[in-house]
Protein backbone atom coordinates (compact mmCIF):
# COMPACT_ATOMS: atom_id res chain seq x y z
CA UNK A 1 0.00 0.00 0.00
CA UNK A 2 1.67 3.58 -1.10
CA UNK A 3 2.46 5.56 1.85
CA UNK A 4 1.05 9.31 1.48
CA UNK A 5 3.52 12.10 1.88
CA UNK A 6 2.47 15.89 2.00
CA UNK A 7 5.18 18.29 0.57
CA UNK A 8 3.36 22.25 0.43
CA UNK A 9 2.41 24.12 -2.43
CA UNK A 10 2.38 27.29 -0.48
CA UNK A 11 4.47 29.56 -2.25
CA UNK A 12 6.62 30.44 1.15
CA UNK A 13 7.43 26.87 0.98
CA UNK A 14 8.08 26.66 -2.67
CA UNK A 15 10.35 29.94 -2.55
CA UNK A 16 12.17 27.67 0.10
CA UNK A 17 12.67 24.79 -2.31
CA UNK A 18 9.14 22.36 -2.47
CA UNK A 19 8.80 21.93 -5.41
CA UNK A 20 12.52 20.51 -5.91
CA UNK A 21 12.08 18.47 -2.53
CA UNK A 22 8.87 16.77 -3.82
CA UNK A 23 10.36 15.61 -7.27
CA UNK A 24 13.47 14.18 -5.39
CA UNK A 25 11.13 12.63 -3.11
CA UNK A 26 9.46 11.07 -5.82
CA UNK A 27 12.83 10.08 -7.86
CA UNK A 28 13.88 8.57 -5.11
CA UNK A 29 11.20 6.57 -4.10
CA UNK A 30 11.06 4.97 -7.41
CA UNK A 31 14.92 4.20 -7.75
CA UNK A 32 14.57 2.10 -4.19
CA UNK A 33 10.78 0.50 -5.93
CA UNK A 34 9.26 2.13 -2.62
CA UNK A 35 5.50 2.67 -3.58
CA UNK A 36 4.04 6.59 -2.38
CA UNK A 37 1.71 9.04 -3.23
CA UNK A 38 2.81 12.81 -3.19
CA UNK A 39 0.04 15.29 -1.50
CA UNK A 40 0.82 18.83 -1.91
CA UNK A 41 -0.95 20.58 0.96
CA UNK A 42 -0.79 23.96 2.30
CA UNK A 43 1.76 25.24 4.75
CA UNK A 44 0.96 24.76 8.26
CA UNK A 45 2.91 28.59 9.22
CA UNK A 46 6.07 27.50 10.70
CA UNK A 47 8.09 28.93 8.23
CA UNK A 48 11.47 28.21 10.02
CA UNK A 49 10.70 24.67 9.43
CA UNK A 50 9.27 25.03 5.92
CA UNK A 51 9.26 23.02 3.84
CA UNK A 52 8.14 21.05 5.81
CA UNK A 53 7.81 16.93 4.78
CA UNK A 54 4.95 14.68 6.76
CA UNK A 55 4.60 11.28 6.42
CA UNK A 56 1.01 9.55 6.78
CA UNK A 57 1.48 6.63 10.00
CA UNK A 58 -0.46 4.98 11.73
CA UNK A 59 0.04 7.05 14.80
CA UNK A 60 -0.11 10.11 13.08
CA UNK A 61 1.84 12.14 10.77
CA UNK A 62 5.01 12.73 11.37
CA UNK A 63 6.43 16.19 10.52
CA UNK A 64 10.66 16.55 8.62
CA UNK A 65 11.72 19.87 8.37
CA UNK A 66 13.42 21.99 6.81
CA UNK A 67 14.39 19.31 4.12
CA UNK A 68 16.07 20.12 1.30
CA UNK A 69 17.00 18.21 -1.85
CA UNK A 70 20.55 17.35 -0.26
CA UNK A 71 18.35 15.40 2.76
CA UNK A 72 16.22 13.36 0.97
CA UNK A 73 18.33 10.24 0.39
CA UNK A 74 18.94 10.22 3.99
CA UNK A 75 16.00 10.59 4.96
CA UNK A 76 15.19 7.27 2.86
CA UNK A 77 17.94 5.59 4.58
CA UNK A 78 16.60 6.12 7.82
CA UNK A 79 13.27 5.01 6.58
CA UNK A 80 11.43 8.19 6.67
CA UNK A 81 8.46 6.78 5.31
CA UNK A 82 8.10 4.84 8.49
CA UNK A 83 8.50 8.26 10.46
CA UNK A 84 11.49 6.45 12.10
CA UNK A 85 14.07 9.03 13.57
CA UNK A 86 16.07 11.24 11.61
CA UNK A 87 18.05 14.47 12.14
CA UNK A 88 15.20 16.46 10.69
CA UNK A 89 12.08 14.29 12.22
CA UNK A 90 10.51 17.47 14.58
CA UNK A 91 7.67 14.90 15.73
CA UNK A 92 3.90 14.37 14.70
CA UNK A 93 2.75 17.53 13.85
CA UNK A 94 -0.86 18.09 15.79
CA UNK A 95 1.73 17.48 18.81
CA UNK A 96 4.59 19.91 17.53
CA UNK A 97 4.30 22.90 20.85
CA UNK A 98 3.91 25.58 18.13
CA UNK A 99 0.74 24.34 17.00
CA UNK A 100 -0.60 22.38 19.34
CA UNK A 101 -0.96 25.48 21.52
CA UNK A 102 -2.81 27.25 18.55
CA UNK A 103 -6.83 27.58 18.14
CA UNK A 104 -7.05 26.77 14.90
CA UNK A 105 -10.45 27.55 13.20
CA UNK A 106 -10.24 29.33 10.50
CA UNK A 107 -7.03 27.47 9.82
CA UNK A 108 -8.02 24.24 10.81
CA UNK A 109 -7.19 22.73 7.51
CA UNK A 110 -4.73 24.78 6.16
CA UNK A 111 -1.59 22.12 5.90
CA UNK A 112 -3.62 19.39 6.59
CA UNK A 113 -5.88 19.06 3.07
CA UNK A 114 -4.77 19.02 -0.39
CA UNK A 115 -6.39 22.24 -0.87
CA UNK A 116 -8.24 21.87 -4.54
CA UNK A 117 -9.42 18.67 -3.22
CA UNK A 118 -13.62 18.61 -2.98
CA UNK A 119 -13.25 15.44 -1.72
CA UNK A 120 -10.65 16.74 1.13
CA UNK A 121 -12.47 19.80 1.92
CA UNK A 122 -16.02 18.18 2.49
CA UNK A 123 -14.21 15.24 4.73
CA UNK A 124 -12.93 17.54 7.10
CA UNK A 125 -16.09 19.40 7.51
CA UNK A 126 -16.15 21.62 4.69
CA UNK A 127 -19.93 22.95 3.35
CA UNK A 128 -21.35 21.92 6.15
CA UNK A 129 -21.71 25.77 7.12
CA UNK A 130 -23.50 26.25 3.79
CA UNK A 131 -25.68 23.57 3.66
CA UNK A 132 -26.77 24.80 7.26
CA UNK A 133 -27.42 28.29 5.38
CA UNK A 134 -29.24 26.86 3.06
CA UNK A 135 -32.18 25.87 5.31
CA UNK A 136 -32.31 28.92 7.00
CA UNK A 137 -33.80 32.01 5.83
CA UNK A 138 -31.66 35.14 5.00
CA UNK A 139 -32.36 37.01 8.40
CA UNK A 140 -31.66 34.37 10.82
CA UNK A 141 -28.34 33.58 8.48
CA UNK A 142 -27.36 37.28 9.23
CA UNK A 143 -28.36 37.30 12.77
CA UNK A 144 -26.56 34.19 12.99
CA UNK A 145 -22.81 35.91 11.93
CA UNK A 146 -23.91 39.06 14.01
CA UNK A 147 -24.40 37.39 17.09
CA UNK A 148 -21.10 35.85 16.53
CA UNK A 149 -19.51 38.99 17.72
CA UNK A 150 -17.37 38.87 14.07
CA UNK A 151 -16.23 41.71 13.34
CA UNK A 152 -14.33 42.58 9.43
CA UNK A 153 -10.24 40.98 10.11
CA UNK A 154 -9.50 43.15 7.07
CA UNK A 155 -8.39 45.79 9.65
CA UNK A 156 -11.17 48.09 10.84
CA UNK A 157 -12.92 45.14 12.80
CA UNK A 158 -16.23 46.73 11.56
CA UNK A 159 -18.80 44.31 13.29
CA UNK A 160 -19.62 41.84 10.07
CA UNK A 161 -23.17 41.18 10.62
CA UNK A 162 -23.84 44.91 11.05
CA UNK A 163 -22.69 45.11 7.14
CA UNK A 164 -24.24 42.44 6.08
CA UNK A 165 -28.03 43.48 7.23
CA UNK A 166 -27.39 47.14 6.16
CA UNK A 167 -26.73 45.22 2.51
CA UNK A 168 -29.56 42.81 3.05
CA UNK A 169 -31.92 45.99 3.61
CA UNK A 170 -31.24 47.60 0.35
CA UNK A 171 -33.92 48.34 -2.43
CA UNK A 172 -33.71 44.14 -3.89
CA UNK A 173 -31.44 46.01 -7.09
CA UNK A 174 -28.36 43.44 -8.11
CA UNK A 175 -26.41 43.15 -5.43
CA UNK A 176 -22.68 41.86 -4.80
CA UNK A 177 -20.56 40.17 -2.87
CA UNK A 178 -16.65 40.83 -3.34
CA UNK A 179 -13.61 39.44 -1.22
CA UNK A 180 -11.03 42.29 -0.83
CA UNK A 181 -7.99 39.32 -1.55
CA UNK A 182 -5.56 42.44 -1.91
CA UNK A 183 -3.08 41.77 0.68
CA UNK A 184 -0.30 44.19 0.42
CA UNK A 185 0.28 45.24 4.17
CA UNK A 186 4.02 44.34 5.05
CA UNK A 187 4.07 41.41 7.10
CA UNK A 188 0.84 40.14 6.50
CA UNK A 189 0.54 36.69 4.75
CA UNK A 190 -2.75 34.68 6.72
CA UNK A 191 -4.88 35.89 3.49
CA UNK A 192 -2.41 34.35 0.71
CA UNK A 193 -2.04 30.94 2.88
CA UNK A 194 -5.67 30.56 3.34
CA UNK A 195 -5.90 30.82 -0.34
CA UNK A 196 -3.46 28.54 -1.23
CA UNK A 197 -4.26 26.18 1.64
CA UNK A 198 -7.66 25.84 1.89
CA UNK A 199 -9.38 28.21 -1.19
CA UNK A 200 -13.06 26.43 -0.79
CA UNK A 201 -13.25 28.29 2.84
CA UNK A 202 -13.17 31.53 0.85
CA UNK A 203 -15.52 29.83 -1.66
CA UNK A 204 -18.02 28.42 1.13
CA UNK A 205 -17.47 32.20 3.08
CA UNK A 206 -18.91 34.20 0.10
CA UNK A 207 -21.52 31.92 -1.13
CA UNK A 208 -22.99 32.35 2.39
CA UNK A 209 -23.01 35.60 2.62
CA UNK A 210 -24.15 36.03 -0.77
CA UNK A 211 -27.55 33.61 -0.18
CA UNK A 212 -27.91 36.28 3.38
CA UNK A 213 -28.13 39.18 1.12
CA UNK A 214 -29.63 37.90 -2.15
CA UNK A 215 -26.38 38.08 -4.16
CA UNK A 216 -25.95 36.16 -7.77
CA UNK A 217 -22.62 37.42 -8.57
CA UNK A 218 -19.30 37.95 -5.98
CA UNK A 219 -15.48 38.85 -7.44
CA UNK A 220 -12.52 38.14 -5.47
CA UNK A 221 -10.51 40.97 -5.84
CA UNK A 222 -6.74 39.62 -5.99
CA UNK A 223 -3.58 41.34 -5.98
CA UNK A 224 -1.27 40.35 -9.28
CA UNK A 225 1.45 39.26 -7.11
CA UNK A 226 -0.16 35.71 -5.65
CA UNK A 227 0.16 33.62 -8.92
CA UNK A 228 -0.08 30.63 -6.51
CA UNK A 229 -3.25 31.88 -4.89
CA UNK A 230 -4.86 32.43 -8.46
CA UNK A 231 -3.78 29.17 -9.66
CA UNK A 232 -5.33 27.18 -6.45
CA UNK A 233 -8.68 29.51 -6.49
CA UNK A 234 -8.97 29.06 -10.21
CA UNK A 235 -8.78 25.00 -9.33
CA UNK A 236 -11.49 25.38 -6.94
CA UNK A 237 -13.76 27.37 -7.99
CA UNK A 238 -13.96 25.45 -11.64
CA UNK A 239 -14.39 22.16 -9.49
CA UNK A 240 -17.19 24.29 -7.05
CA UNK A 241 -19.21 24.83 -10.38
CA UNK A 242 -18.83 21.29 -11.52
CA UNK A 243 -19.86 19.81 -8.32
CA UNK A 244 -22.86 22.21 -8.29
CA UNK A 245 -21.12 24.39 -5.23
CA UNK A 246 -21.51 27.26 -7.78
CA UNK A 247 -23.53 28.51 -10.51
CA UNK A 248 -27.61 27.90 -11.07
CA UNK A 249 -29.37 26.07 -8.12
CA UNK A 250 -26.28 25.76 -6.03
CA UNK A 251 -27.48 21.91 -3.92
CA UNK A 252 -30.97 21.85 -5.72
CA UNK A 253 -31.50 25.09 -3.22
CA UNK A 254 -33.03 27.09 -6.46
CA UNK A 255 -30.46 29.37 -4.96
CA UNK A 256 -27.57 31.18 -7.75
CA UNK A 257 -24.21 32.71 -7.18
CA UNK A 258 -21.87 33.12 -9.63
CA UNK A 259 -18.07 33.64 -8.65
CA UNK A 260 -14.59 35.04 -10.87
CA UNK A 261 -11.80 36.26 -9.31
CA UNK A 262 -9.94 39.64 -10.93
CA UNK A 263 -6.67 40.62 -10.54
CA UNK A 264 -4.97 43.97 -9.57
CA UNK A 265 -2.14 45.62 -11.33
CA UNK A 266 -0.04 46.00 -8.22
CA UNK A 267 -1.38 49.46 -6.39
CA UNK A 268 -1.46 49.54 -2.82
CA UNK A 269 -4.12 51.94 -2.77
CA UNK A 270 -6.68 49.42 -4.18
CA UNK A 271 -6.26 47.54 -0.74
CA UNK A 272 -8.91 50.95 -0.13
CA UNK A 273 -12.48 49.30 -0.52
CA UNK A 274 -13.58 51.81 -2.76
CA UNK A 275 -10.60 52.06 -4.90
CA UNK A 276 -10.79 48.51 -5.13
CA UNK A 277 -14.31 48.77 -6.98
CA UNK A 278 -13.20 51.37 -8.98
CA UNK A 279 -10.58 48.99 -10.14
CA UNK A 280 -13.08 46.26 -10.44
CA UNK A 281 -15.57 48.67 -12.77
CA UNK A 282 -12.19 48.65 -14.89
CA UNK A 283 -11.29 52.48 -13.62
CA UNK A 284 -7.99 53.77 -12.17
CA UNK A 285 -8.29 52.80 -8.69
CA UNK A 286 -8.58 56.52 -6.48
CA UNK A 287 -11.20 56.73 -3.51
CA UNK A 288 -14.37 57.09 -3.61
CA UNK A 289 -15.69 59.81 -1.10
CA UNK A 290 -17.55 58.84 1.34
CA UNK A 291 -21.35 58.55 2.01
CA UNK A 292 -22.36 56.50 0.47
CA UNK A 293 -21.07 53.75 1.93
CA UNK A 294 -20.90 50.49 -0.57
CA UNK A 295 -23.51 48.18 1.70
CA UNK A 296 -25.88 50.90 0.34
CA UNK A 297 -23.66 52.12 -2.94
CA UNK A 298 -21.18 50.09 -3.78
CA UNK A 299 -19.72 48.20 -7.28
CA UNK A 300 -21.78 49.50 -10.24
CA UNK A 301 -23.95 51.62 -7.48
CA UNK A 302 -25.19 48.78 -5.94
CA UNK A 303 -25.42 47.29 -2.70
CA UNK A 304 -22.34 45.67 -2.31
CA UNK A 305 -20.87 43.54 0.19
CA UNK A 306 -17.06 44.20 1.23
CA UNK A 307 -15.42 41.53 3.25
CA UNK A 308 -11.83 40.67 3.53
CA UNK A 309 -10.34 37.20 3.03
CA UNK A 310 -10.03 35.93 6.79
CA UNK A 311 -13.28 37.63 7.47
CA UNK A 312 -15.48 35.83 4.96
CA UNK A 313 -13.40 32.45 5.80
CA UNK A 314 -14.72 32.43 9.45
CA UNK A 315 -18.46 32.64 8.13
CA UNK A 316 -18.52 28.93 7.53
CA UNK A 317 -17.32 27.45 11.35
CA UNK A 318 -19.82 30.12 12.70
CA UNK A 319 -22.49 28.71 10.61
CA UNK A 320 -21.31 25.10 11.05
CA UNK A 321 -20.76 24.90 14.94
CA UNK A 322 -22.88 28.44 16.01
CA UNK A 323 -22.50 31.66 16.57
CA UNK A 324 -22.28 30.86 20.55
CA UNK A 325 -19.44 28.43 19.79
CA UNK A 326 -17.44 30.72 17.94
CA UNK A 327 -18.49 33.82 20.53
CA UNK A 328 -17.11 31.64 23.86
CA UNK A 329 -13.19 32.51 22.00
CA UNK A 330 -11.67 36.12 22.40
CA UNK A 331 -11.79 39.10 24.62
CA UNK A 332 -14.23 41.86 25.38
CA UNK A 333 -15.83 42.84 22.60
CA UNK A 334 -13.02 41.44 20.08
CA UNK A 335 -14.85 37.62 20.11
CA UNK A 336 -13.17 34.60 18.33
CA UNK A 337 -9.72 33.98 16.77
CA UNK A 338 -7.30 35.71 15.17
CA UNK A 339 -4.23 34.93 12.79
CA UNK A 340 -1.38 36.54 13.98
CA UNK A 341 1.51 36.89 11.46
CA UNK A 342 4.93 37.15 12.79
CA UNK A 343 7.75 38.43 10.23
CA UNK A 344 10.82 40.80 10.39
CA UNK A 345 13.42 39.78 12.49
CA UNK A 346 11.82 36.59 14.22
CA UNK A 347 13.95 33.63 14.79
CA UNK A 348 10.57 31.28 14.15
CA UNK A 349 8.58 33.83 11.93
CA UNK A 350 5.36 32.17 10.48
CA UNK A 351 1.26 32.08 11.48
CA UNK A 352 -0.60 31.41 14.89
CA UNK A 353 -4.09 31.54 15.41
CA UNK A 354 -5.50 32.76 18.19
CA UNK A 355 -8.06 33.91 20.49
CA UNK A 356 -8.35 37.30 20.35
CA UNK A 357 -6.79 38.69 24.05
CA UNK A 358 -3.15 36.79 23.60
CA UNK A 359 -0.30 39.64 24.75
CA UNK A 360 2.42 40.72 22.26
CA UNK A 361 5.27 39.38 24.53
CA UNK A 362 3.62 35.76 23.86
CA UNK A 363 3.60 35.97 19.82
CA UNK A 364 7.13 37.72 20.21
CA UNK A 365 8.96 35.34 22.74
CA UNK A 366 6.94 31.93 23.31
CA UNK A 367 6.12 31.63 19.49
CA UNK A 368 8.33 33.37 17.67
CA UNK A 369 11.48 33.20 19.75
CA UNK A 370 12.42 36.29 20.10
CA UNK A 371 14.72 38.26 17.04
CA UNK A 372 16.34 35.76 14.42
CA UNK A 373 19.67 38.01 15.00
CA UNK A 374 19.66 36.97 19.32
CA UNK A 375 20.15 40.94 19.85
CA UNK A 376 17.36 42.48 22.02
CA UNK A 377 14.05 43.52 20.46
CA UNK A 378 13.81 47.00 20.72
CA UNK A 379 10.37 47.50 18.60
CA UNK A 380 7.52 45.58 17.07
CA UNK A 381 5.29 47.21 14.66
CA UNK A 382 1.87 45.52 15.03
CA UNK A 383 -0.90 46.01 12.21
CA UNK A 384 0.61 46.51 9.29
CA UNK A 385 2.94 49.60 7.77
CA UNK A 386 0.53 51.68 9.14
CA UNK A 387 0.78 50.82 12.45
CA UNK A 388 2.11 52.06 15.79
CA UNK A 389 5.82 50.97 16.66
CA UNK A 390 5.83 49.39 20.47
CA UNK A 391 8.80 49.27 22.71
CA UNK A 392 10.11 45.95 23.74
CA UNK A 393 8.46 47.84 27.72
CA UNK A 394 4.81 47.64 26.20
CA UNK A 395 4.97 44.29 24.71
CA UNK A 396 2.67 42.76 27.35
CA UNK A 397 -0.90 44.44 25.62
CA UNK A 398 -2.99 42.36 24.97
CA UNK A 399 -3.80 41.61 20.88
CA UNK A 400 -7.67 42.97 20.72
CA UNK A 401 -9.25 45.60 19.10
CA UNK A 402 -9.95 47.34 22.09
CA UNK A 403 -6.62 47.40 24.15
CA UNK A 404 -4.54 47.87 20.69
CA UNK A 405 -6.76 51.21 20.11
CA UNK A 406 -5.91 52.67 23.90
CA UNK A 407 -2.17 51.93 23.60
CA UNK A 408 -2.57 53.95 20.41
CA UNK A 409 -2.04 51.49 17.48
CA UNK A 410 -4.48 49.71 15.31
CA UNK A 411 -4.38 45.87 15.31
CA UNK A 412 -4.79 45.76 11.25
CA UNK A 413 -4.94 42.30 9.76
CA UNK A 414 -3.01 41.18 12.44
CA UNK A 415 0.64 41.72 10.97
CA UNK A 416 3.48 42.18 13.34
CA UNK A 417 6.76 42.66 12.37
CA UNK A 418 10.06 42.35 14.89
CA UNK A 419 12.76 45.02 15.05
CA UNK A 420 16.26 44.59 17.26
CA UNK A 421 18.43 46.69 18.95
CA UNK A 422 19.87 47.48 15.28
CA UNK A 423 17.30 49.21 14.14
CA UNK A 424 16.86 53.04 13.37
CA UNK A 425 13.66 54.08 14.14
CA UNK A 426 13.86 57.76 12.55
CA UNK A 427 14.88 55.76 9.18
CA UNK A 428 11.26 53.80 9.46
CA UNK A 429 9.21 56.76 10.75
CA UNK A 430 10.75 58.25 7.12
CA UNK A 431 9.91 54.86 5.82
CA UNK A 432 6.39 55.88 7.08
CA UNK A 433 5.90 58.76 5.14
CA UNK A 434 7.57 57.86 2.00
CA UNK A 435 5.63 54.53 2.00
CA UNK A 436 2.25 56.81 1.43
CA UNK A 437 3.68 59.26 -0.31
CA UNK A 438 4.68 56.52 -2.88
CA UNK A 439 1.22 54.41 -2.65
CA UNK A 440 -1.41 57.70 -2.64
CA UNK A 441 -3.87 57.79 -5.51
CA UNK A 442 -3.26 61.86 -5.40
CA UNK A 443 -6.90 62.35 -5.03
CA UNK A 444 -6.43 64.50 -1.62
CA UNK A 445 -3.92 67.00 -0.86
CA UNK A 446 -3.51 66.02 2.30
CA UNK A 447 -2.19 62.40 1.64
CA UNK A 448 -0.60 63.63 -1.53
CA UNK A 449 1.28 66.92 -0.49
CA UNK A 450 1.23 66.09 3.15
CA UNK A 451 3.51 62.59 2.81
CA UNK A 452 6.05 64.17 0.81
CA UNK A 453 6.36 67.32 2.62
CA UNK A 454 6.75 64.97 5.40
CA UNK A 455 9.35 62.81 4.27
CA UNK A 456 11.70 65.95 3.10
CA UNK A 457 10.95 67.23 6.99
CA UNK A 458 11.98 64.30 8.88
CA UNK A 459 15.32 64.33 6.21
CA UNK A 460 15.86 68.11 8.00
CA UNK A 461 15.05 66.79 11.40
CA UNK A 462 17.87 64.01 11.30
CA UNK A 463 20.09 66.06 9.74
CA UNK A 464 19.77 68.62 12.58
CA UNK A 465 18.31 71.43 10.06
CA UNK A 466 16.55 73.37 12.21
CA UNK A 467 15.27 70.70 14.17
CA UNK A 468 12.46 72.26 16.30
CA UNK A 469 11.14 74.75 13.35
CA UNK A 470 10.76 71.47 11.70
CA UNK A 471 9.74 69.14 14.60
CA UNK A 472 6.89 71.61 14.79
CA UNK A 473 5.83 71.25 10.59
CA UNK A 474 5.96 67.75 11.29
CA UNK A 475 3.57 67.81 14.08
CA UNK A 476 1.06 70.06 11.46
CA UNK A 477 1.35 67.92 8.90
CA UNK A 478 0.73 64.88 10.87
CA UNK A 479 -2.10 66.67 12.39
CA UNK A 480 -3.82 67.18 8.81
CA UNK A 481 -2.98 63.99 7.52
CA UNK A 482 -4.81 62.22 9.80
CA UNK A 483 -8.28 64.18 10.20
CA UNK A 484 -7.96 65.63 6.34
CA UNK A 485 -7.04 63.09 4.33
CA UNK A 486 -10.08 61.02 2.48
CA UNK A 487 -8.67 57.71 3.29
CA UNK A 488 -6.75 55.62 6.09
CA UNK A 489 -3.75 55.85 4.01
CA UNK A 490 -2.80 59.28 4.46
CA UNK A 491 -4.95 59.02 7.73
CA UNK A 492 -3.27 56.48 9.19
CA UNK A 493 0.83 57.27 8.33
CA UNK A 494 1.23 59.74 11.38
CA UNK A 495 0.49 56.59 13.28
CA UNK A 496 3.99 54.99 12.93
CA UNK A 497 6.08 58.57 12.72
CA UNK A 498 4.10 59.95 15.82
CA UNK A 499 5.21 56.44 17.68
CA UNK A 500 8.84 56.48 16.44
CA UNK A 501 8.72 59.92 17.66
CA UNK A 502 7.48 59.34 20.96
CA UNK A 503 9.34 56.23 22.13
CA UNK A 504 12.15 56.70 20.09
CA UNK A 505 13.28 60.38 20.41
CA UNK A 506 17.15 59.76 20.18
CA UNK A 507 17.17 58.18 17.27
CA UNK A 508 15.89 61.74 15.63
CA UNK A 509 18.25 63.33 18.06
CA UNK A 510 15.65 64.66 20.48
CA UNK A 511 15.20 63.94 23.99
CA UNK A 512 11.48 63.15 25.24
CA UNK A 513 10.71 66.88 25.95
CA UNK A 514 11.35 67.65 22.51
CA UNK A 515 8.26 65.54 22.29
CA UNK A 516 6.19 66.10 24.83
CA UNK A 517 3.40 67.19 22.29
CA UNK A 518 2.20 63.69 21.64
CA UNK A 519 -0.41 62.58 23.74
CA UNK A 520 -0.62 58.75 25.26
CA UNK A 521 -2.73 57.13 22.76
CA UNK A 522 -0.43 58.70 19.61
CA UNK A 523 -2.42 61.62 18.83
CA UNK A 524 -1.30 65.28 19.11
CA UNK A 525 -2.39 66.69 22.10
CA UNK A 526 -5.21 69.49 21.92
CA UNK A 527 -3.24 72.13 24.00
CA UNK A 528 0.58 71.46 22.08
CA UNK A 529 0.69 74.92 21.02
CA UNK A 530 4.43 76.15 20.20
CA UNK A 531 6.12 75.57 23.47
CA UNK A 532 10.14 75.84 24.88
CA UNK A 533 10.36 72.29 23.90
CA UNK A 534 9.61 72.51 20.63
CA UNK A 535 10.71 76.30 19.78
CA UNK A 536 13.07 77.33 17.50
CA UNK A 537 16.55 77.43 18.83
Amino acid sequence: MATTIYVPRDSSAISLGADAVADAIRAEASRRGIEIKIVRNGSRGMFSHEPMVEVATAGGRVAYGPVTTGDVASMFDADFVSGSEHQLRIGVAEKIPYLKSQTRLTFARAGVIDPVSLDDYVAHGGYRGLRRALDMNPENIIAEVAKSGLRGRGGAGFPTGIKWKTAFDAPPTPKYVVCNADEGDSGTFSDRMLMEGDPFTLIEGMTIAAIAIGARRGYIYLRSEYPHANRALGEAIATAYAKNYLGDDILGSKKSFELEVRLGAGAYICGEETAMLESIEGKRGMVRAKPPIPAIEGLFGKPTIINNVISFATVPIIMERGAEFYRDFGAGTSRGTIPLQLAGNAKNPGLIEKPMGATLREIVYDYGGGTASGKRVRAVQVGGPLGAYFPESMLDVTLDYEAIAARGGILGHGGIVVFDETADMAQMARYAMEFCAIESCGKCTPCRIGSMRGTEVIDDIINKRRSRENLEILRDLCDTMKYGSLCLLGGLTPLPVLSALKFFPEDFGLDAADVDFIGPDLTISANAVTSNAIAPR
